[in-house]
């Protein structure tokens, strides 16, 4: 009914723009949603984007991605032998993953809307700083064992 038609605006709108893709998706740059009735769609919204403009199989490779990058972070601090190290490369994994984790869960309506940016995905400054940073922070642990074992 029309009284509901304001609650969960972006939830609602967001579930649709991610079905419209369908399998394929309707290609890159071709998202309806992101340039009318998605608000936050660069941010907070942007798998949902992913979804209409790749579909199902390019949300998938995103995701796919990102556990492909757990698997890798989690492998890393299975090997280290410094603590530190292991720490530091753990809670790397945690901020990254987690964040992942989350956007996706907000879009599929599993979590309510947090403002929280998909990782190398969104678009921002700051955010996509930190995460290149914290992700440089790991590839200078490893070359450094590699180096110094």
């Amino acid at each position: 009914p029309e009284q509901y038609e304001t609650v969960c605006w972006q939830t609602m709108h967001g579930l649709w723009a991610l079905s419209s893709g369908g399998l394929f998706g309707l290609g890159p740059g071709s998202s309806r949603a992101k340039w009318s009735w998605l608000p936050h769609a660069d941010s907070d919204y942007i798998f949902a984007i992913v979804g209409e403009e790749l579909g199902m199989f390019g949300a998938i490779a995103l995701i796919a991605l990102f556990i492909a990058l757990a698997v890798t972070l989690i492998r890393l601090v299975r090997e280290f032998p410094q603590p530190l190290t292991r720490v530091l490369i753990g809670g790397v994994f945690v901020w990254i993953i987690g964040q992942a984790f989350v956007n996706i869960a907000v879009v599929l309506n599993v979590l309510p809307v947090l403002g929280v940016p998909l990782p190398f995905i969104s678009s921002g400054g700051s955010a996509l700083v930190a995460n290149f940073l914290a992700i440089g922070v790991v590839i200078s642990c490893v070359r450094h064992e590699e180096r110094y074992g």
